[in-house]
């Protein structure tokens, strides 16, 4: 980091540890190797349960939950005006110069992005996930996207498939945004020292049991591959609204012997789950990457998926057998899936893994991402207005009211408590040799 600009990061998302998934593993690992690189880096996050206030996790990470309830799938209710203080303060208290936020679905993430360029900070947006255009919930989804990015300084996705969708999603110019993938801790997933023995097939699903990930077609898949090949048997990990259908149609076909339902697995738990089988299928009917794939091919396991999404950008071809999401392609590609298995070497998957993925690597790309947004111009209210203007005839008229509004109290804030009243926290930088140990290695 000699000679290079420092930065001081404020990440915000709804969905962040305890609350386990894709977007939280995506926040915690680049922040710990931002850490490393120098940076400072903040979390803000809305309170999980009694963790509220203001934490400490692995390197020094700080982290803020604010005094916000989840109001529906861990996001908060868009309040917008009401987390302005703390905000506000937060980003004072700090000497923030960056705000990152994460997940299309995080309304804590909008507010804190829009409230954030009023005051005239650089904001940078990272889209996990991919949206429809036809039903009523994604219309007012990129509805909302459109207003968060009309103003934004970059944006990242993780794949280039990400990227198509959120650049028709949000009308945002191609050139602001950057394509950087997931990683894996691949210290954390390595192949078991001995493969499971015997003539057994063993195929892995870890997955929440929700229709987006596909749980209907594994109630066609299943039957039929177990009618096919005896000697398959199926691990199915994760839980949701699905997993009855699992279990009507195990009972229905008298598949008990041949067909596990783990229920939820804890994060800690997922290696030892991946481990004890030898192909991982995936049926998701919509990706925008998938880490659940990195995690299983990190521990040497030939992926089945369908082809959706950015699911062909994850894996080299000999690591992963695609299909269309359609029971009969996807029941021949785990038969072929199978043919394959004698030439898959667990221990090489990995080593290429480690290769292909790594943390490290994530956060010097996203580190460019800063570089190029603190060289974007500043523009006045009028500016910004606008670009929201543009938004469309009447949305555009309501989402500047909501800017003007969002002004007005950001200089009430200012004469009631001056940014000079409001003590900044002296920075505090750990040693991260110990504790980057197992992100060192990937």
């Amino acid at each position: 980091m000699d000679g290079m600009q420092k930065h001081r990061i404020l990440m915000v998302s709804d969905f962040f540890y305890p609350n386990f998934g894709g977007v939280e593993n995506h926040i915690y690992y680049l922040c710990q190797c931002l850490l490393k690189l120098g940076h400072k880096v903040v979390v803000l996050t809305h309170s999980y349960g009694n963790r509220s206030g203001v934490r400490y996790m692995t390197g020094g990470l700080k982290v803020y939950y604010i005094p916000l309830r989840p109001f529906f799938n861990q996001s908060t209710f868009p309040v917008f005006y009401a987390p302005l203080p703390i905000i506000r303060t937060i980003l004072i208290r700090e000497k923030i110069t960056i705000v990152h936020g994460h997940q299309t679905f995080s309304t804590l993430c909008h507010d804190t992005l829009l409230n954030s360029r009023i005051m005239g900070y650089k904001v940078v947006f990272t889209d996990h996930s991919l949206n429809g255009f036809g039903d009523l919930g994604s219309i007012h989804m990129n509805k909302v996207m459109q207003f968060t990015l009309a103003d934004v300084s970059q944006a990242i996705c993780v794949s280039h498939t990400s990227k198509e969708n959120t650049v028709l999603r949000s009308g945002l110019r191609p050139e602001k945004v950057f394509v950087i993938p997931n990683a894996v801790d691949t210290s954390m997933f390595k192949p078991a020292l001995e493969r499971p023995s015997g003539p057994e097939v063993i195929i892995v699903v870890i997955s929440r049991l929700v229709y987006r990930k596909g749980a209907d077609l594994l109630v066609e898949i299943i039957p039929e591959v177990c009618q096919l090949c005896p000697n398959v048997r199926f691990i199915i990990g994760g839980d949701g609204p699905k997993r009855v259908r699992l279990e009507e149609m195990r009972e229905k076909h008298s598949l008990q012997d041949r067909v596990d339902l783990l229920g939820a697995v804890p994060h800690a738990r997922v290696r030892s789950v991946l481990i004890s089988g030898h192909i991982f299928l995936n049926s998701s009917l919509t990706e925008a990457f998938c880490m659940a794939i990195l995690e299983a091919a990190s521990c040497g396991l030939l992926t089945v998926s369908t082809c959706v999404g950015g699911v062909p950008e994850v894996l080299p071809d000999d690591m992963i057998v695609l299909a269309k999401p359609d029971p009969g392609d996807m029941v021949h590609a785990i038969q072929k899936a199978i043919s394959m298995l004698p030439k898959i070497d667990p221990q090489v998957m990995h080593n290429r893994m480690k290769e292909l993925y790594n943390w490290h690597d994530v956060a010097k790309r996203t580190e460019i991402v800063y570089d190029r947004a603190m060289k974007c111009p500043d523009v006045d209210l009028m500016e910004r207005l606008s670009r929201h203007l543009s938004c469309g005839a009447l949305a555009g008229k309501i989402f500047c009211m909501v800017m003007i509004i969002s002004y007005l109290l950001w200089h009430l804030l200012e004469l009631w408590q001056p940014a000079d009243d409001i003590e900044e926290v002296p920075d505090v930088f750990l040693s991260h040799k110990s504790d980057g140990e197992m992100l060192a290695k990937n």
